[in-house]
């Protein structure tokens, strides 16, 4: 009955190692975790909730678990998420992500972004849980994350992060805080391109990339364009995207690892009777291939939209108050399988609030997304 993205989900709990002590547990580690992702992904948002949830999917959750003294109580889940250490749950993520998600193959975009759980923090904190997450926009699932203390720190943990991510062949994008040599460096030396944006954090490559046209050298011709337009909710948006190969009047090229062109994006925004313009500026690895790019830098906001407001509108994220131990960590992971198993479910096309309603009140359709098929009744005679 276990298989699937269940089967792989209980395997990789089950390589986590166990700090408690084997003579005074009564739940195993592997079973707590494996009720706490499939009572979110039910709709279950923190531990009385998702213990309740348990106790009532009781003979379900039987069908594929032990639970030989039944589903823990509230304090035993809250106290198991607060010692659990975060890094080695990372870790079982990731290895489950790779055995269900399927090869991302060339030009796959990952977008790395961070994010704050705002209430994951108290007068007396320091700051709250800020994630970093690695999300392939065109898979629309999260590939992995790590934990910076603080929203600046988001330019030492995203090399950690690709450190251990299968990326060869990909995409990724970063925003501004993240464009940085030794970032852009990182990813070509895992096999990656990169597009990174570029801002007044870098004021001088700025600088050469809005008046390339102004160097003595003269006015430069662009390799390749591409223009959008989309519309939609009375608004109509332009995009125009125009990519340059000549990189030896960027600032300080050489300092950027195998930097290959750069683009300038203009967005014209027109609601209504009123129009309002944007620019954008990025380097790339990639050739002076405007399309290409473009469509990486649409891809980008796929980590704004389908992960960050899914997890804050659908999850409650930012209102969750996990503020002992590990608790605001190893739950947004919850919340990250959670939200994994939903996005690639094809069996029906709906949102995710459908989605977590009907695996709350449908044992079939629950199973469904965890990838195993009820068995018939009368198997159970």
């Amino acid at each position: 009955m276990d298989t699937g993205k269940l089967a792989d989900m209980v395997e990789v709990f089950e390589g986590l190692e166990d700090w408690r002590s084997a003579q005074q547990t009564r739940h195993r580690l592997c079973e707590v975790l494996t009720v706490a992702v499939c009572a979110v992904l039910s709709g279950a948002d923190d531990f009385e909730e998702i213990s309740q949830w348990g106790r009532a999917k009781l003979p379900w959750l039987r069908g594929f678990l032990r639970l030989d003294y039944g589903v823990a109580s509230p304090d035993t889940f809250e106290r198991v998420f607060a010692l659990l250490d975060p890094k080695q749950f990372e870790q079982a993520f990731r290895a489950w992500v790779a055995g269900i998600v399927p090869a991302l193959g060339k030009d796959q975009v990952i977008a790395i972004d961070g994010k704050s759980s705002r209430r994951t923090t108290s007068k007396a904190a320091a700051a709250p849980l800020h994630l970093v997450s690695a999300f392939a926009a065109n898979v629309g699932v999260v590939l992995g994350q790590t934990a910076t203390a603080e929203k600046s720190n988001e330019i030492t943990a995203i090399p950690e992060l690709l450190q251990v991510l299968d990326i060869e062949g990909c995409i990724v994008t970063i925003d501004a805080m993240g464009t940085q040599t030794k970032i852009a460096r990182a990813i070509r030396e895992r096999g990656a391109h990169y597009v990174l944006c570029v801002k007044d954090n870098h004021p001088k490559l700025l600088d050469s990339i809005m008046f390339a046209d102004l160097d003595p050298r003269g006015p430069l011709t662009p390799s390749s364009t591409h223009k959008t337009t989309s519309t939609g909710h009375g608004r109509t948006e332009v995009r125009s995207c125009t990519a340059y190969d000549v990189t030896d009047r960027l600032h300080k090229a050489e300092a950027w690892k195998d930097v290959a062109s750069f683009a300038a994006v203009e967005r014209v925004r027109t609601l209504g009777e009123r129009t309002s313009t944007e620019h954008a500026y990025y380097i790339s690895s990639l050739p002076a291939d405007a399309e290409r790019i473009a469509l990486a830098i649409r891809s980008h906001w796929e980590v704004e939209n389908r992960l960050h407001w899914c997890l804050d509108v659908q999850f409650g994220d930012d209102y969750a108050r996990g503020r002992i131990g590990h608790i605001a960590h190893n739950l947004a992971l919850v919340r990250h399988m959670a939200l994994n198993l939903i996005r690639l479910d094809t069996s029906i096309k709906t949102s995710i609030k459908t989605k977590r309603l009907l695996a709350a009140t449908s044992d079939e359709f629950r199973a469904t997304l965890l990838g195993f098929e009820t068995p018939d009744e009368d198997d159970d005679e």
